[in-house]
């Protein structure tokens, strides 16, 4: 009943908007007066992969989609972030240069990083009553700091190109009178995040480490080690309003997984959370995450018994495997459903928990 009454208030939105605007599927509300911790969303994998059926990243962002992902390789010679699933010396995707909405669903694709994300902060300033998109990034070679390729001027770069549409680990940290907490874990604990429907038209992003670094460097080097850092330094020095994005762990398990990182004092930079959805159903404590207001993303969607086709599920099947996740606290749920009638998921909001 309660998903019921959600998706009917977000029709009735749709239906007074659509006169004026093209709109996505769904639209953000108070969804129950929660903050961003209390729903659930659904996400599409590798989102910018998919030229067909989504020949440009707008198009998938039109389903109405709570989350796309992107792979990112750092390039040394042009001092940029390719976007590409596997070639590291250049980009493979479906975004495009694009300056305004009338842009997004024309011109040559295979840019850069700072289009995609150029591409969603169009597309939401286009539909500013849509609800927050969480931008997954895969940092598939991670940061080079030899050549400057740090997470400084990563911040600068992801805030350069979605602007005033990112929600940021400050916002997180800010309390209504100003002041901050201490630490993301600390906020999150707070449930400080921002309403859900203060959130529309916004994006959040998360960096995840990349397959390229986990298998050729040491995991004290990874992104999300990196990140952390990044983020306490500047929270010592007064400087956190500079950091862009949220380092995510990777990994569900039955106790705190941050267990991972030996140096204690990283261990509160992180409250975001990325899991394989069979290991997340399995292993336990799910509620822990959602009891502490974490942000959880699970992928691969099909991937928990009974196993559904990780392509074209039935429309229920899908439904029901995205209430299980949500019921079970995952905050996005993401998979390969782009084909109907299982895409007709990607819009949908339900609580959490």
């Amino acid at each position: 009943m309660i998903r019921r009454r959600i998706q009917a208030a977000l029709l009735t939105a749709s239906a007074v908007l659509l006169g004026a605007v093209a709109m996505p599927a769904a639209h953000a509300g108070d969804v129950g007066g929660q903050t961003l911790a209390g729903v659930s969303g659904t996400g599409i994998h590798n989102t910018y992969n998919d030229k067909s059926p989504y020949t440009y990243l707008a198009d998938a962002l039109d389903t109405g989609t709570s989350l796309v992902e992107l792979d990112t390789w750092h390039n040394v010679f042009n001092g940029k972030w390719d976007v590409s699933h596997s070639n590291p010396l250049g980009s493979d995707n479906n975004c495009v240069q694009a300056s305004t909405a009338a842009d997004l669903h024309t011109g040559d694709r295979n840019q850069n990083l700072d289009s995609c994300l150029d591409d969603i902060r169009i597309w939401l300033q286009a539909h500013p009553t849509s609800h927050p998109v969480m931008v997954k990034i895969e940092m598939k070679n991670g940061f080079y700091s030899t050549l400057g390729m740090t997470p400084t001027t990563f911040d600068s770069y992801v805030k350069t190109h979605l602007g005033s549409v990112l929600y940021t680990p400050a916002d997180l940290l800010t309390k209504s009178d100003g002041s901050q907490y201490a630490d993301l874990d600390t906020a999150a604990k707070a449930n400080n995040w921002a309403g859900y429907g203060s959130l529309a038209g916004r994006a959040i992003v998360e960096i995840i480490p990349g397959t390229f670094e986990q298998a050729v460097s040491p995991a004290s080097s990874w992104s999300d080690v990196v990140y952390a850092q990044h983020l306490k330094d500047l929270a010592a020095a007064g400087n956190i309003s500079q950091a862009a994005v949220f380092p995510s762990v990777l990994g569900a398990q039955a106790v705190d997984p941050r267990t991972r990182y030996s140096d204690t004092t990283l261990r509160p930079w992180f409250v975001v959370f990325d899991a394989d959805a069979g290991a997340w159903v399995g292993d336990g404590n799910t509620e822990w995450y959602h009891t502490n207001h974490y942000l959880t993303v699970v992928t691969d969607a099909y991937d928990v018994s009974p196993a559904l086709s990780s392509s074209a599920p039935s429309l229920a099947d899908a439904e029901a495997r995205v209430a299980l996740l949500a019921a079970d606290g995952a905050s996005y749920i993401s998979s390969d459903w782009i084909t109907a009638p299982a895409d007709g998921v990607l819009s949908d909001v339900l609580l959490r928990g």
